[in-house]
């Protein structure tokens, strides 16, 4: 159990900050109301393991231990984003069939009746679940729980099509966890690191059960606004951060950066899209003493690469080498031929952090996991021949042109190493000729004036004649998931839509 994992502080450090509230949680108070609600939720509710929990939650303190109590009784506990629209919830409730839900009242109005009910955090009654049973007299509530047992349900796109409920078991959450080498500096006991990403999320998930496991400070967010998150990192004197490129990007081309004192930031755990070699050399001139740690990963693999101290966070361009229990090979996406190094293919890896499969979706599941336990990941990749991994591009999402194949992601990186554009995406815009051309979306920084023609000139002097931008609309802002992943499909639909921004 983690709960009595070695590196868990039993003094009265800080586990968890609320900096929007000022509240905070000692590791020895959070672990008293993870014993506490997890006995109460036993005999009040008659919770048991393998019952599902569906949790519609905004950022709290609370949401932690909920997860932490739930995992503790053998509760599969299945996140949601607050945001969801009602045909998004149904659908999610539908796969992960949950016996109890938590809410607030906010929220709770989405929800339909389950058969346990749902129980208001932000209520009396939720307060006085953490507190009413004491640590000695749940050790009587005590429950089994094995590595084969289901532990959550997060969702996902899957590798394509509709939102899937991805079936993880605490084995496979525990194998990334353990997987990982930890440097000095890492287990620094003084180290603070602010989670901006949701705890629904597999990024947020995996990082909270992290540093519970280790022993570290969690600040949290209730939602991401960047001076916010200067003041905080000002404030709490923060180490660490999660981020996504966006918000990489963000920090280096902000001149609100020069308003607080950021000289405690140390390592920048970067996932979610591929980061340029222009942009991260940018960014350490501008945070000299700070690493950026590029990483990847999957919902339905969990934590699968990483770059790890200061000598690999030089290539700037790969992700990193496997962990240490994960296997993986590149692949011919026609041919199923393996690919030695230097070769680009498709992902695929096995080992015990992939999922059990997708929630009743055998189709799905069967299509994404062989018979010998290897996950197609659609991802495009090589690895060079010391076993560094590098990202290309999603293999759906590559752009067609001709005979060709244009990733976009090499675009963006180019793109965004324009000081005049704060953020751009590149799709496929359909052309009779060509099948498909590179379209780029771009958000121009405020005060700046660059135009189409000097966009696409820019490009055109970097890149091979065949992925030339061919097409420029500008806009507000790029959507993206939570995680900072480009929403494509919504620029896709904007495009053929007919409605292009206005230049």
């Amino acid at each position: 159990s983690l709960l009595h994992s070695s590196a868990i502080p039993t003094t009265q450090k800080n586990f968890l900050i609320m900096p929007s509230t000022r509240q905070s949680l000692t590791y020895s108070e959070a672990i008293n109301q993870i014993y506490s609600l997890s006995s109460s939720l036993k005999s009040l509710y008659n919770l048991n393991k393998n019952d599902v929990s569906f949790i519609l939650c905004p950022p709290s303190l609370h949401v932690p231990i909920i997860y932490l109590s739930l995992l503790y009784l053998g509760v599969t506990i299945s996140p949601a984003n607050p945001l969801s629209s009602n045909s998004e919830l149904t659908h999610q409730i539908q796969l992960s069939k949950p016996k109890i839900a938590f809410a607030t009242s906010q929220t709770a109005h989405k929800l339909p009746s389950f058969p346990l009910g749902t129980i208001l955090i932000d209520s009396p009654e939720f307060i006085s679940l953490l507190t009413q049973i004491s640590k000695r007299d749940s050790a009587t509530n005590h429950v089994e729980v094995s590595q084969s047992d289901m532990a959550a349900i997060l969702y996902s796109s899957g590798t394509t099509g509709r939102v899937k409920g991805v079936s993880l078991t605490h084995r496979n959450v525990i194998a990334p966890i353990a997987a990982f080498q930890k440097s000095s500096a890492e287990l620094d006991p003084h180290a603070v690191s602010l989670l901006t990403l949701p705890l629904f999320h597999v990024f947020g998930f995996y990082l909270l059960i992290n540093e519970f496991r280790w022993g570290k400070t969690l600040v949290l967010t209730e939602r991401f606004d960047f001076e916010q998150v200067l003041k905080v990192v000002e404030r709490y004197r923060v180490s660490d951060m999660p981020v996504s490129p966006t918000i990489i990007l963000t920090l280096l081309k902000s001149d609100l950066t020069n308003k607080y004192d950021l000289s405690s930031l140390r390592r920048f755990s970067c996932g979610g899209a591929p980061l340029s070699k222009e942009v991260a050399e940018k960014f350490k001139r501008k945070f000299p003493q700070a690493e950026i740690m590029q990483g990847y990963g999957l919902t339905e693999a969990g934590a699968v690469s990483r770059i790890i101290g200061p000598e690999e966070c030089n290539r700037h361009a790969s992700v990193g080498r496997l962990c240490g229990n994960m296997e993986a090979k590149i692949v011919d996406p026609l041919t199923g031929e393996a690919f030695g190094p230097g070769k680009r293919g498709e992902l695929w890896l096995r080992g015990p952090s992939i999922m059990k499969g997708y929630v009743r979706d055998e189709k799905a599941t069967a299509e994404t996991l062989d018979s010998e336990g290897w996950l197609k990941t659609g991802d495009l990749c090589f690895f060079d021949s010391e076993g560094f991994l590098y990202i290309v591009d999603r293999l759906k999402e590559l752009i067609k042109y001709k005979a060709y194949q244009v990733p976009p992601v090499e675009l963006e990186q180019l793109l965004l190493s324009n000081p005049e554009i704060a953020d751009a995406a590149v799709i496929p815009y359909p052309d009779e000729e060509a099948g498909q051309i590179p379209m780029a979306y771009v958000v121009r920084k405020p005060g700046t004036n660059i135009t189409e023609a000097q966009i696409m000139d820019s490009i055109a002097k970097q890149v091979a004649p065949y992925k030339k931008i061919r097409r420029v609309a500008f806009t507000d802002g790029i959507p993206r998931s939570p995680a900072g992943k480009i929403l494509r499909r919504e620029l896709i639909n904007h495009a053929l839509s007919g409605a292009l921004c206005k230049l």
